[in-house]
């Protein structure tokens, strides 16, 4: 018998055009310690306020980063959405922290699927960083994840699959 087929095996780096995504995200500034407890909240309370609010994700889980973390992160962490959101693109605030829109931006990206648990997120970043400026590019501040499986306490991080999003710029 052959192995469950993943959601996305691992592959090398590829350039891709993207197109602007609508996201429903729950934002903060979190210390690296923090994370997992950030991640926590933050989805329990996208899955009870998009249900209340009749929103369905249209993908993935996402978490969205401004900028290179440091002693803190600053991240959006939420779901795509194809619902339209009311005119100011905002969706009220949730009990845990504000939900809100976010439009991931389009254009011109690197992208590639990590595999492996989340403590090995940080090197594979750092590949595809190297891997942009080989190709005579720039990585742009802002960067993103999205979440192709979902972890269990009793799985296997091996299993876990990360596509890593980042945009580029011409040098």
């Amino acid at each position: 018998m052959g192995s469950t087929p993943q959601p996305a095996d691992p592959q090398d780096p590829e350039l891709v055009e993207l197109e602007a995504t609508a996201a429903v995200v729950v934002r903060g500034v979190v210390a690296t310690a923090d994370l997992e407890n950030f991640f926590d909240r933050a989805f329990a309370t996208l899955a009870r306020e998009l249900e209340r609010r009749g929103l369905t994700p249209s993908g993935h889980a996402i978490a969205y980063s401004s900028r290179p973390p440091a002693e803190t992160s600053d991240l959006a962490v939420g779901f795509p959405v194809a619902s339209r959101l009311d005119e100011r693109g905002e969706v009220g605030a949730g009990s845990d922290g504000e939900i809100t829109a976010l439009t991931l931006p389009g254009g011109r990206a690197a992208v590639v699927v990590h595999a492996g648990g989340y403590d090995s997120l940080a090197q594979a970043w750092d590949d595809l960083e190297r891997w942009i400026r080989e190709q005579g590019l720039t990585p742009a501040l802002q960067s993103w994840e999205v979440y192709l499986t979902e972890p269990t306490p009793d799985g296997d991080p091996a299993d876990n699959r990360t596509r890593l999003v980042q945009p580029v710029t011409a040098d």
